[in-house]
């Protein structure tokens, strides 16, 4: 019988690494007092548990002041995400799943990515190591729960929000705009010299004038902007006309937020979301008479027409006078 050669691999001599590298990350979704008292309070604790470890270092603290929805728009999450995979860290303390993130597929897919650079994450409110076998799943189920309830606090916000503006009591209906103020009242009042303001736009468009030719004769007399600037933009006065306040109503959710597959604020043009008018909601600016002449005319300069054949560009554009 032929004797086969069995030959042993002795195990590869690695030096321990005398401490392991570790980035805090902290969220708050305000800047509110209390919010950064919170961020703080994390921090100083971690800091605090830290220099209590021997094999532990700081290499840095990540604060982002964002909500944990949409973890694109978390700037120093993503830079923590790019030091682990750049081999900067070891260890990342965090206070909970909910801190990390609330969408349970990104919290899951980011986990997964951090695991497979050797680094680990540690939850200090859910009592989770992701270098164990099972906290996978338990990560999981927590971020799902997670998600199911911001879900349910984001629905009856919405639910609260919506009772208001059906009573007419929702302060929505008083924000402010270019020819407006609040009073101390909290009520919207008339800005006599911008309402002066808005009033020739009005003015000047249905003289035949068109928009870029109001933003030349505006800067050329030295107006300034809503914002303060010597420019004024085309898409202001495109909005201002179109603008239901001045005529003293008030619409709302002239835009509505998607959640798939990320949060996205849409414009709610072709009315498939639900919108609520205050009529009468306070003093106008502008007639009834002049605003409804003022839409007839930008439909009527419009380069796009829909009839049964769809949507397209017309053949020729309005001119205008400058």
């Amino acid at each position: 019988m032929e004797t086969k050669e069995v030959r042993m691999i002795p195990p590869k001599f690695q030096i321990p690494k005398p401490y392991q590298r570790v980035g805090i990350y902290c969220r708050v979704s305000t800047v509110t007092q209390e919010q950064l008292h919170s961020m703080s309070n994390q921090v100083s604790f971690y800091v605090q548990m830290l220099n209590n470890r021997n094999d532990w270092r700081l290499v840095d603290a990540y604060l982002d002041f964002k909500s944990g929805k949409d973890i694109d728009h978390r700037l120093e999450f993503m830079r923590m995400i790019k030091d682990a995979k750049n081999k900067k860290l070891d260890i990342i303390l965090t206070k909970s799943i909910s801190r990390f993130g609330r969408d349970a597929l990104d919290t899951i897919q980011t986990l997964r990515e951090l695991k497979e650079n050797d680094v680990t994450v540690i939850f200090d409110q859910e009592q989770i190591n992701t270098s164990k076998e099972d906290s996978e799943l338990i990560a999981s189920i927590i971020a799902g729960i997670a998600e199911a309830e911001n879900k349910n606090r984001r629905d009856n916000q919405n639910w609260a929000i919506n009772k208001r503006l059906k009573d007419g009591t929702s302060k929505i209906y008083s924000r402010p705009c270019y020819g407006y103020k609040k009073s101390a009242s909290g009520e919207l009042t008339i800005y006599d010299e911008q309402a002066k303001i808005v009033q020739n736009i009005f003015e000047m468009y249905l003289s035949g004038m068109s928009i870029l030719g109001i933003v030349a004769e505006l800067e050329k007399q030295g107006i300034k902007s809503p914002t303060g600037k010597d420019k004024w933009c085309k898409r202001t006065i495109d909005t201002m006309l179109s603008n239901e306040k001045y005529i003293g109503n008030a619409l709302v959710f002239k835009t509505y937020t998607t959640y798939t597959p990320k949060p996205k604020r849409v414009q709610n043009n072709d009315h498939s979301h639900e919108q609520i008018q205050l009529n009468d909601a306070h003093m106008p600016i502008i007639s009834k008479k002049m605003f409804d002449a003022v839409q007839e005319e930008k439909s009527r300069r419009s380069n796009i027409i829909t009839d049964e054949n769809g949507t397209r560009r017309k053949d020729t554009r309005y001119k205008s006078k400058q």
